[in-house]
């Protein structure tokens, strides 16, 4: 029994003794990996722990540069900049920000839309901050602060944000800054926006983006554990965009926006002397500040499917048929192919038809004008007169004729998407509908009928050229000093001509007999010298021989009303385009709003310019808000 027991107390001995060992073993060696990842860590991994070490307690903010401002040629600020309360992510600092955003929507009033962009942007850029809410509200900013400890890695920061003071009356010109889309993002530079999600959309705002923008910096902060901001450590300051001075006038562009109040249209005034404009008005309009922050997609829809389509620029993509405000470019080609003189005339009955043809073209005057000579034909606007001299000039140099005043391709503003309109001829109709030119094509577009399409832009150019006795000068918003004007002016090309250089004035002194004694007569003055030419084109067309009802045609099927012209005649200071959509008679609506204009321009601004009214002084213990007129 006792050998037995010694036996197996030898054995359990023995388990024990290699149990022993092995652990031993498994200390020795667990004890030896920590050493290989101690010299590890000490050695070769040095640097990169104490960078993530430093990452942890350290952070490079952006720091986005303030936009420039944009002034009048007056210094009127016309877009600015004001400061707000904005909510961003830092998705680094966020445990779950796809689910922190689902929490955040209801306090900051994000729609689906707007969570559904931002949820996008954090799969593009996971790292990123990004902009939650511009502009918050105070109780949107109560509701964030009750549960603010709950939301890590979301700061209200003070920011700088676009402000468009006088809403609708700059719209069209300036454009509006938005938030960066996907398109956007592919095509910018990220470093150059960072920690901006705006960028310019159209307009000014777009042309001039690279300008505006300027460069951003960076604040390198201490934080805690919890990602708030201990100490700043280092600081880059942003670099501000440059400021923008244009040529625009607020008084002007108030009198404009004022004459086309509640009417469709677009006016465009030009400086003659140096191209730059004026005045540059689409009405309806709409007020971009919306945009900034991020119009809702209620209201986005609102403008987009509103009938009178305030989005829409008409003063630079808006095409019409010129109707009789081409009649002056037109009658000079005459004379440059040499089938006109200033004494040759021809006899009106009030309609004409092409050889071998029963189809009468009527003029707008039944019975006609009688014998006409081409001042007559300018000042009473003599339709026949046009159908007669284009069938013998043909369409061809009817169209080599009419490009060179810019019809047909883009004047070159600084104003991204420029309408070219429609200067038709044979090669165009066969490449956009195949089909061969038909000769009474070519009188509908004699008179600015037919295919015949131009901008109001393009019809204020044609003008300001006119005044300058065929020099071409760009017209352009952005304001340039008197040397440039001068460099302009010198280098402007001339067009072209055949005829006397007389033949400028000539034509210049039919159009301001046009406003004495013709179909402008009703706007004469003798403050001033005033050239102009009335317009009414057609929208619906009229069947032969039946007379054209108002009365019995809806309203949106009237005809268009243009004028078009430049004052002082002996000095030009200012070229315009007014187009009333709609609006009937070219001397009854459209040709008084261009008086009206320059009245302004020339009586009333020199000692009495319209200005701003004066805003209050905003409190200081508020966040300012845009201001309105």
């Amino acid at each position: 029994m006792s050998s037995l027991f010694s036996s197996q107390k030898q054995r359990v001995q023995q388990q024990f003794m290699r149990r022993l060992w092995v652990f031993a073993a498994l200390m020795l060696l667990g004890f030896a990996v920590l050493l290989l990842r101690y010299g590890y860590l000490q050695t070769v991994a040095h640097e990169t722990y104490v960078k993530r070490a430093e990452d942890n307690r350290t952070k490079q903010l952006p720091l986005p540069p303030t936009r420039g401002d944009i002034y009048d040629r007056n210094g009127i600020i016309i877009a600015g900049n004001h400061p707000v309360f904005t909510a961003v992510l830092y998705p680094d600092e966020t445990p779950k920000p796809a689910q922190m955003l689902a929490q955040l929507a209801p306090i900051f009033d994000l729609s689906p839309e707007a969570v559904g962009e931002l949820l996008k942007r954090l799969q593009d850029d996971p790292h990123d901050p990004i902009t939650l809410k511009v502009d918050i509200s105070s109780a949107e900013m109560a509701r964030f602060s009750e549960r603010q400890p709950f939301f890590s890695g979301v700061r209200i920061q003070n920011t700088l944000i676009r402000t468009y003071p006088y809403n609708e009356l700059f719209a069209h010109v300036l454009g509006y800054v938005g938030r960066i889309n996907d398109k956007d993002s592919q095509q910018i530079d990220k470093a150059r926006y960072a920690g901006t999600d705006l960028i310019g959309k159209i307009g000014i705002e777009r042309e001039y983006e690279d300008q505006l923008l300027g460069q951003p910096g960076y604040q390198e902060v201490e934080t805690n554990a919890h990602g708030d901001i201990l100490r700043e450590l280092n600081t880059l300051p942003a670099t501000a965009g440059k400021d923008l001075h244009v040529s625009l006038d607020y008084g002007l562009q108030k009198v404009a926006a004022q004459q086309l109040a509640g009417r469709r249209g677009a006016i465009v005034a030009i400086d003659p002397r140096d191209g730059g404009v004026l005045a540059f008005v689409s009405n309806p309009s709409y007020d971009p500040n919306p945009f900034i922050s991020g119009i809702s997609f209620d209201d986005y829809g609102a403008l987009r499917d509103d009938e009178d389509q305030p989005l829409y620029n008409r003063a630079l993509q808006g095409m019409y048929p010129p109707g009789s405000t081409i009649k002056p470019f037109e009658g000079l080609g005459g004379i440059h192919y040499g089938l006109r003189t200033w004494k040759t005339t021809i006899f009106d009955p009030g309609y004409f038809s092409l050889p071998g043809d029963s189809h009468r073209f009527r003029d707008w005057k039944r019975g006609g004008h009688g014998t006409v000579n081409l001042k007559k034909s300018i000042m009473m606007s003599v339709d026949t007169y046009y159908y007669k001299l284009s069938y013998e000039m043909g369409i061809e140099r009817l169209h080599d004729w009419m490009v060179r005043f810019g019809f047909g391709s883009k004047t070159g503003i600084d104003l991204p998407n420029e309408k070219v309109g429609i200067m038709p001829s044979p090669l165009w109709k066969a490449q956009t509908y195949n089909q061969r030119w038909l000769p009474g094509e070519t009188i509908s577009v004699s008179i600015g009928q037919g295919y015949f399409l131009a901008t109001p832009l393009q019809i204020a150019n044609a003008t300001a050229i006119m005044a300058n006795k065929g020099k071409r000068i760009t017209p352009h918003v952005i304001k340039v000093d008197d040397a440039a004007a001068q460099a302009l002016v010198s280098q402007a090309p001339r067009i072209e001509y055949n005829g006397e250089e007389e033949d400028w004035q000539k034509m210049q002194d039919a159009m301001e007999d046009t406003v004495k004694n013709g179909t402008a007569r009703r706007i004469y003055t003798p403050l001033y010298r005033i050239a102009g030419k009335t317009g009414t084109a057609q929208v619906k067309s009229i069947a032969q021989g039946a007379s054209y009802d108002k009365s019995k045609i809806d309203e949106r099927y009237w005809d268009h009303a243009w004028f078009n012209g430049f004052a002082p005649v002996d000095n030009p200071q200012i070229a315009l385009a007014v187009l009333v959509e709609n609006g009937g008679g070219g001397s009854s609506v459209a040709a008084p709003i261009g008086r009206a204009l320059f009245d302004y321009w020339l009586l009333q601004r020199p000692e009495a310019p319209l200005t701003p009214p004066k805003k209050p002084q905003p409190n200081t213990s508020t966040i300012s808000q845009p201001d309105t007129e």
